[in-house]
């Protein structure tokens, strides 16, 4: 081990049997951005043996006032790969596997039951309900964390504590975003940090546990606040779940709800081109179909169009969030 870790394996919550349990550990972590610059140096840092880092993006400029993991060398690079790069180069002691592919409830399953600890470092809502859906069914921990403009929190999940359905069972009726409203690149890195510092909690298992407790920053204000929810009940009945355009099937009704100006073509032939505010006025007469698959940009319009449905008295609904 030499010296490298010798800093925090003194520590009385670390200890050198803390030390060889962060080095046997996986961690997932989801989305190289942001948030996944400040987790994932720290984690392998800190000596995490195992770091598995799926994105589907590529480095362009307007990230690096907020991802300092990647060089102007690397414009255009997929950022899993160029994550591996420069993790790799501070740490050769460990080891970082770079999945250049989209977080999906299809591949979201055997990812988090492959890690010890989850990070949900992505900022979307499909992806954080994808993974707390797969953690809460096969145990797994999940730190998912989020930041927009001057404000973050981040919260431990599943796995003994409960889902992120448990404390936000619905989405918001708009959704902002970095390009719209901002973000300073030191908040996304205060709560980055936050999250590696949970995530070492769990592996390390310290008492009182961190699992089913949320922090949260205003940078304006500098408040912070934080709170318990461990006593929050899972949603009942059939949740709205997020799927992947590989598990529809051949009998769905696919409802494209977003404009042509947004995306002329569709990807899906047979896709009934509506908007969600037709949908919540039951304007229109669907036919009858086994499955109503509901499909816009980031899944906030998707959900919103399933609310209404399901108060029309449709029950078997699916989501799908397209992205970029």
């Amino acid at each position: 081990m030499g010296d490298r870790y010798a800093r925090q394996s003194v520590l009385a919550e670390v200890t050198m049997q803390g030390q060889a349990r962060l080095g046997s550990a996986t961690v997932l972590v989801v989305g190289a951005g942001g948030l996944g610059c400040a987790v994932l140096p720290y984690l392998a840092a800190a000596g995490v043996g195992r770091l598995l880092v799926v994105d589907h993006d590529r480095v362009e400029e307007s990230n690096l006032h907020r991802q300092p993991l990647y060089r102007m060398s690397d414009l255009g690079e997929l950022k899993a790969a160029a994550a591996r790069r420069a993790l790799i180069a501070m740490n050769p002691g460990v080891y970082v596997e770079a999945l250049t592919e989209r977080l999906t409830a299809a591949n979201a399953p055997a990812l988090a039951t492959a890690a010890d600890v989850v990070v949900d470092a992505a900022d979307s809502f499909a992806v954080t309900y994808a993974l707390s859906d797969a953690c809460r069914d096969g145990g797994t921990p999940l730190v998912s964390a989020s930041v927009l403009a001057l404000s973050g929190y981040v919260g431990v999940f599943c796995a003994g504590a409960p889902s992120y359905r448990a404390l936000f069972p619905e989405l918001p009726r708009a959704a902002g975003s970095c390009a719209e409203a901002g973000v300073l690149g030191t908040a996304v890195g205060v709560i980055g940090t936050l999250q590696a510092h949970l995530v070492l909690a769990v592996l390390l298992d310290w008492q009182p546990p961190v699992r089913g407790r949320l922090f949260s920053i205003d940078f304006r204000s500098m408040h912070m606040g934080g709170f318990s929810f461990a006593a929050a009940r899972e949603p009942e009945g059939m949740p709205l779940a997020f799927i992947a355009p590989s598990q529809l099937r051949a009998d769905d009704l696919i409802i494209d709800l977003r404009s042509l100006a947004e995306s002329p073509l569709s990807p899906f032939a047979s896709a009934l081109r509506v908007g969600v505010e037709a949908l919540e006025r039951s304007a229109v007469q669907l036919p009858d179909a086994a499955r109503i698959v509901l499909c816009c940009r980031t899944g906030v319009r998707a959900w919103r169009a399933a609310r209404a449905l399901q108060s029309q008295g449709h029950a078997n609904l699916a989501l799908i969030a397209m992205g970029e």
